[in-house]
């Protein structure tokens, strides 16, 4: 479907004519005209497949239509990280790039008090759209600054990593504030329990729209070292010392390890730099300016770059640890090989990470070739044999967990999601 044979108004479809955007995505072709009419979603989709623009550009199209009060916040947009809320902020720029009368403000954690300051000014003037983290508004809210009675918009993006990162109270908190008439969008890359909790206490009678988790891309050449966890420094050192490697992210699910592995990687003169949770947002910002800049040409960081941001010119993607699920690992290694160039990924699979990366490749359908470590290591464990027993014990439990979750309640019973459920 064209964006053109969708009832978006003449402003969004202008913005999007300059953007080159001619054909909806899957999930936009689904959501844009649900929203339109008014419906609840639930979709289930992962970062890179256009689920940004599909709640945007409908609800952009609605307010720039009017029938909105000028002096309300009209719509809420909660992101789980400031990097994920600038992005929104910035895709609304560019689809609301001939809306003259709808405003947005981002609102989020880790700046000065000017920022604060500014934010306050939007939130009490009534900016139309607000894009923000959850603890950050709730700052907002307790000290007067928010008025959420006339919001017709709710929208959770990336739902499941919210409640992740332990955001479920807060968000519950801010719902409680909300019109019970408002329009509740919500998405999520995966819908294991919680999130259809979530879902069956904040949604209307809700159209799920679901976007089955893609493989990568061809063009990523994958390979994975099995090795111990103390082998794994002296694979980077290999790695570096072989070649003059640029426009490389690792990635690791420990911010300690984050930092070892910049140190070191410092020690052997290489131009690194690192992400994660103890940086102030000042400090953030300029690590991801220097990288997306190539004046650093290593980015050491934790998942919270895996998702949602764009930087195209990746070549090669390390996994330092083994992604928790295949999701996770689809969004790693997705940051290499965009915008038609070829990219690498390679994985360090330790003992207790096989059972895990084993249910990785049978996701996707393939054995990732395992290559041999470098002169000098020694040997690593044999991939054939670790993980076994937790592979048919521990994670078979967990799978079965997640197949009873899906559309089922604790009880194991079908859910009914026709049943219109008490707006809390």
């Amino acid at each position: 479907m064209k964006f053109e044979d969708t009832y978006l108004n003449d402003n969004i479809l202008d913005a999007l004519d300059d953007m080159h955007f001619e054909e909806c995505t899957p999930i936009q072709e689904k959501c844009i005209p649900e929203i339109l009419d008014g419906r609840d979603i639930i979709g289930v989709a992962q970062t890179g497949t256009g689920k940004t623009a599909a709640y945007l550009l409908p609800i952009l199209s609605m307010l720039d239509d009017g029938g909105f009060p000028d002096d309300a916040i009209n719509c809420i947009i909660m992101s789980p990280t400031r990097e994920l809320a600038q992005q929104i902020d910035q895709a609304m720029q560019g689809f609301g790039y001939y809306l003259e009368n709808v405003s947005s403000v981002a609102v989020y954690g880790g700046n000065d008090g000017n920022r604060y300051d500014q934010e306050m000014k939007s939130l009490r003037m009534g900016a139309d759209v607000v894009i923000a983290t959850p603890g950050r508004l709730l700052s907002h809210i307790r000290t007067g600054n928010v008025d959420l009675s006339r919001v017709s918009f709710f929208v959770l993006d990336e739902a499941d990593r919210m409640l992740d990162m332990g955001f479920s109270d807060d968000i519950l908190q801010i719902a409680k504030g909300l019109p019970k008439d408002r329009q509740t969008i919500m998405f999520s890359a995966t819908m294991p329990d919680k999130i259809q909790q979530l879902a069956h206490s904040l949604l209307y009678d809700p159209v799920e729209v679901k976007i089955a988790v893609s493989k990568p891309a061809e063009k990523i050449k994958q390979s994975a070292y099995v090795c111990y966890d103390t082998q794994k420094l002296g694979i980077i050192r290999h790695l570096f010392s072989t070649g003059k490697l640029q426009r490389v992210i690792i990635f690791s699910g420990k911010k300690d390890k984050v930092k070892d592995i910049n140190r070191e990687l410092r020690r052997m003169k290489i131009n690194s730099c690192a992400m994660h949770s103890d940086l102030t947002q000042q400090e953030r910002d300029e690590v991801m300016y220097e990288f997306k800049s190539g004046q650093k040409g290593v980015l050491v960081a934790t998942d919270i770059v895996a998702r949602g941001i764009d930087i195209d010119d990746i070549l090669m993607v390390i996994n330092y640890d083994v992604p928790h699920d295949s999701e996770d690992y689809v969004h790693r290694i997705g940051r290499t090989a965009r915008a038609d160039r070829d990219g690498t990924a390679i994985t360090f699979i330790s003992e207790r990470d096989a059972a895990m990366f084993k249910q990785i490749e049978k996701f996707l359908g393939k054995e990732i070739e395992k290559k041999l470590l470098p002169e000098g290591l020694g040997e690593g464990p044999d991939y054939k044999v670790i993980g076994r027993s937790r592979s048919q014990h521990g994670r078979n439990h967990g799978n079965n967990k997640g197949r009873r979750g899906g559309n089922r309640d604790r009880g194991g019973r079908q859910r009914d999601w026709s049943k219109k459920p008490v707006k809390k």
